[in-house]
């Protein structure tokens, strides 16, 4: 489907062809890091096209970030490497203070700063952010810091990160949602007793982490707006984070069904292409008619963003389809390869695994059916 950045496309898949499948096979090896990857894209000003001109971004819509990381993907790289600094810094541009902006977004644009890491999730609250426990106390000139994270992604490769702490207990609060607030986290500037990093090894190369807070002090002009408001701050990044997510998505499931395509016409059993056959023909097209549809439904919902509509629930459609459309390809395109599909020399194995976290994060595909069925259709709220 052609759009506005047609051209912004064929730069970012020329650049992603530099990294071809052995790249991300040795990477995925090894369980490293796509520096390179990264700071190529960072270099070529794709990683800061949210951020205004007048701090060194290029001013571009979420439109044009969600065209950069479907491309991304379809390329068959990993955008994941490095997406959270495209919705992150949302936070700051819609709620930071001048001075926070003047800081942190001029070095985010040249490369300088890398804000990767969004510190929201606890072992003990999941999904339910309002029951999250670290504790942010403020002392003196600035706040002491205790508690405890989990799935932060790219910590090891952050200079900054936004994280999400209480300012006051929950039992001291009218709303479940007050008495959360948002701070901007330079981790370079924390002793490393008093903050942690633990990766996590999952079952793909993903680069998440666990991270401690032992009496970490960060100074008061860390906090991001109001204190005690910062679950709004956060909710307001969502949908933006689920856009985003959901265009990696449908990237991914272009790449499977063009590599399904390809081998269902290369290979040949019983003197024929198995691509004759309609059992190997229609789950491949099944899942193209699936990405298509997830497809509208992600570009409506970054039309309504950008409108400054209310896109909750495009947004989240829009990530569960597309979430779903490429596990629909991936499995499709791993069926059609047969054995080979396990083998790593043909990447297949490597991007289905990749690509199934979305069914799981960066919001359950259950949350979003509760979701419409509460907020859409009028039901009783579940949960």
């Amino acid at each position: 489907m052609s759009d506005a950045y047609d051209m912004i496309r064929d730069e970012v898949a020329k650049l992603c062809a530099r990294y071809p499948d052995e790249y991300w096979r040795k990477l995925d090896a090894e369980r490293k890091y796509p520096s390179e990857f990264v700071d190529a894209l960072t270099q070529a000003g794709y990683l800061s096209v949210l951020i205004p001109e007048e701090y060194g971004g290029t001013g571009l819509g979420l439109s044009a970030a969600a065209a950069i990381l479907e491309t991304v993907q379809e390329m068959g790289c990993n955008g994941a490497a490095c997406h959270a600094q495209l919705y992150v810094m949302g936070t700051i541009l819609r709620h930071g203070s001048e001075a926070q902006k003047k800081a942190y977004l001029p070095g985010i644009a040249a490369g300088e700063l890398r804000l990767q890491a969004f510190g929201v999730t606890e072992p003990s609250s999941g999904t339910d952010t309002t029951s999250i426990r670290t504790f942010a106390a403020r002392d003196g000139d600035g706040y002491v810091v205790n508690g405890q994270k989990v799935w932060t992604s790219r910590a090891e490769h952050s200079d900054l990160m936004i994280l999400l702490a209480r300012t006051t207990r929950k039992d001291e609060v009218a709303k479940k949602t007050d008495g959360i607030s948002t701070f901007i986290v330079d981790m370079r500037k924390v002793p490393e007793d008093q903050l942690r990093i633990r990766p996590i090894r999952t079952m793909m190369n993903h680069n998440s982490t666990e991270i401690f807070f032992e009496n970490m002090r960060i100074p008061a002009d860390a906090l991001i707006g109001e204190e005690g408001k910062g679950f709004k701050y956060i909710l307001t990044g969502m949908n933006a984070e689920r856009l985003l997510i959901a265009a990696e998505c449908v990237g991914d499931a272009k790449w499977f069904i063009k590599r399904g395509v390809d081998y269902a016409k290369d290979r040949k059993v019983f003197g024929r292409a198995i691509g004759q056959n309609q059992g190997v023909q229609f789950p491949i097209a099944k899942s193209y008619a699936a990405m298509r549809a997830a497809e509208l439904m992600v570009r409506e919902g970054v039309r309504k963003y950008e409108a400054g509509e209310n896109c909750g629930a495009e947004a989240n459609m829009a990530k569960m389809l597309a979430a779903d459309a490429s596990w629909e390809a991936a499995n499709a395109c791993i069926q059609t390869h047969g054995g080979f599909g396990f083998a790593e020399e043909y990447d297949v194995e490597r991007k289905f695994r990749e690509t199934r976290l979305y069914q799981v994060a960066p919001i359950s595909t259950n949350l979003i059916l509760s979701y419409i069925a509460e907020h859409v259709l009028g039901l009783p709220r579940s949960y």
